[in-house]
């Protein structure tokens, strides 16, 4: 149980205080995301045929308009839907699959006690003032391993802070701030990248049909806000964290773990032959990966000028399975905590056991998320907040600002950055090219607006997992002890990224690769002879952007 220090932090440590009594009072979870779904039924009802023009679409786009209308779904062929589908929205819910593939591996790494080693050894081996940080910096950098960074991180940063005697939830909330928080920024490529330009390519075709954006046009942005990010993190764990949550003192089994810290010789060796296997696992992955014709690459990629990493990066969860499998299964055999197949079993079983609450939890939060999908709630919502801004009349670098600030509050209700970005580019893309500003930068100004508050919305997939994770460690953490833990986050987060991204415009840096400032190069604004009305965006194209709306 948490002990919380009373007597320091202020007046902020106050207002979070409250935060996190108001957002306890909320329902469970389950209950929340139950309400949530009458909720969207009724409002879909309430609000059914109102309709906002497609974004890419209509007279000054040239392409034919489409609109997108608000679904009843409490309609016979609504209610329908919902019965029909909801065994296949809660088996194809994103999360779930990725988080129990990974926590059998996870499972025999925990139960065999690799896990626990290895966090003592890093502990003891890693200056105490890099360990924080560390931890914020490799939640960003988990983005490479697409979603697995919420499943495998995030309990490693409490099991770090156990270790040292600290805070479990401090190191949950900075793994969170890194993996949530910072998402976008990394030093490495990821998926992301490519799966961003290819909608905000289209937009920018609007005004000019032969434009073409790098998928790392943003690198150098992303790149270096990882140690800004990695700082500004650590400086909120230190200071605010911490502190406010005081000291911990942990009972039952987790006091028994915490009076064990020695590593015995035993152990040691164990490890270390743990540590081999992982080599060798990494060792096949990589001779899979880095040949043109490995068993995980692809086709040929006209971008990168090389065979496609999709396969690789689409197999990145069971690779990750493997690894922790292997690695728990040879340190269990040579520490003699696994004596038979059925000590294996015993221990997959008993993951998946501790699992049961987010299982439940990840029900009702698929079909709370299909729901706020089909209604097209999300959709309109977004469209009318775009619109909004656009009459306010800003422009230059504070509509940049103010744009950054209206996808942040967008992504408090859509979680999914494609569905976001396939309505948002075709309005600011355009918009900010007339400006004089590159779509690169548009592109860049909502990649930090769609990161700062993912830690803040319940409705962010992972969120109920970041609280089941919380609780194991006090049995009355909630959404309000969460959200109160990451508003310090979110703030500095904000406060860091969007200045830098401000003076980086101002200093003309390229974003990234093929990442200019302005539209046209030169800067000179908008060439008098393109006219709106002989663009268009090709049903290809068209298509492709329907096809990821419809799927968030």
């Amino acid at each position: 149980m948490a002990k919380k220090d009373e007597s320091k932090g202020g007046v902020f440590k106050r207002i979070l205080d409250k935060v996190e009594i108001i957002g306890n009072k909320l329902p469970q979870p389950v209950t929340l995301f139950a309400i949530l779904m009458g909720v969207v039924l009724l409002l879909s009802w309430i609000f059914s045929g109102i309709t906002v023009l497609r974004p890419g679409t209509g007279p000054d786009t040239g392409v034919e308009a489409e609109y997108i209308m608000v679904e009843n779904l409490l309609t016979k062929e609504g209610i329908q839907r919902i019965f029909t589908s909801m065994v296949n929205v809660f088996a194809t819910f994103p999360p779930l699959g990725l988080v129990l593939v990974v926590m059998l591996g996870i499972g025999v790494a925990e139960h065999t006690g690799m896990i626990s080693v290895a966090l003592r050894v890093f502990v003891s081996k890693v200056p105490k003032y890099l360990i924080t940080f560390s931890i914020v910096v490799a939640g960003m950098v988990s983005s490479v391993a697409a979603d697995a960074g919420y499943v495998v991180l995030i309990p490693m940063g409490a099991a770090i802070f156990i270790g040292m005697g600290r805070h479990p939830l401090a190191g949950i909330a900075a793994a969170f701030a890194g993996v949530s928080g910072g998402f976008g920024a990394n030093f490495l490529p990821t998926g992301l990248d490519p799966m961003i330009a290819a909608f905000t390519e289209p937009a920018a075709n609007i005004i000019d049909p032969a434009y073409t954006v790098n998928p790392l046009s943003n690198y150098y942005l992303m790149a270096a806000s990882v140690p800004l990010v990695g700082l500004a993190g650590t400086y909120i764990t230190e200071k605010i964290v911490v502190p406010r949550l005081g000291e911990y003192r942990p009972t039952g089994d987790l006091a028994e773990a915490d009076a064990t810290n020695d590593v015995k010789p035993h152990e040691r060796k164990a490890l270390k032959w743990s540590l081999l296997s992982i080599l060798i696992v990494i060792a096949l992955v990589a001779v899979a990966v880095v040949p043109e014709n490995g068993l995980l690459r692809g086709e040929y990629d006209e971008v990168t000028g090389s065979a496609s990493f999709r396969p690789f990066y689409d197999s990145l969860v069971p690779i990750m399975f493997i690894i922790f499998f292997v690695g728990g299964l040879v340190y269990g055999i040579s520490s003699k905590t696994i004596k038979t197949d059925k000590d294996v079993y015993d221990m997959t079983a008993k993951s998946m056991s501790t699992m049961g609450l987010y299982i439940v939890i990840a029900f009702v939060a698929a079909q709370f998320v299909a729901y706020f999908n089909w209604s097209n709630l999300g959709s309109i919502l977004a469209v009318k907040g775009s619109d909004g801004l656009e009459a306010i009349g800003f422009t230059g670098i504070p509509l940049l600002v103010a744009f950054i600030i209206i996808a942040s509050f967008v992504n408090l209700i859509m979680g999914s950055a494609s569905a976001k970005w396939a309505l948002l580019a075709p309005i600011f893309v355009p918009m900010l090219m007339l400006m004089g500003y590159s779509p690169e930068v548009t592109q860049a100004a909502y990649r930090i607006g769609d990161s700062y508050s993912n830690i803040l919305t319940p409705l962010l997939p992972y969120f109920p997992l970041v609280i089941v994770f919380a609780q194991k460690y006090d049995k009355t953490a909630g959404i309000g002890t969460l959200i109160s833990m990451m508003l310090p986050y979110a703030i500095a987060f904000m406060v860091a990224r969007i200045p830098m991204f401000i003076i980086w415009i101002l200093l003309g840096i390229p974003l990234g690769i093929e990442g200019p400032i302005y539209y046209p190069p030169e800067g000179h604004g908008q060439p008098e002879e393109v006219r709106l009305e002989e663009t268009y965006i090709s049903e290809e194209q068209l298509a492709d952007n329907t096809l990821y709306i419809d799927s968030f």
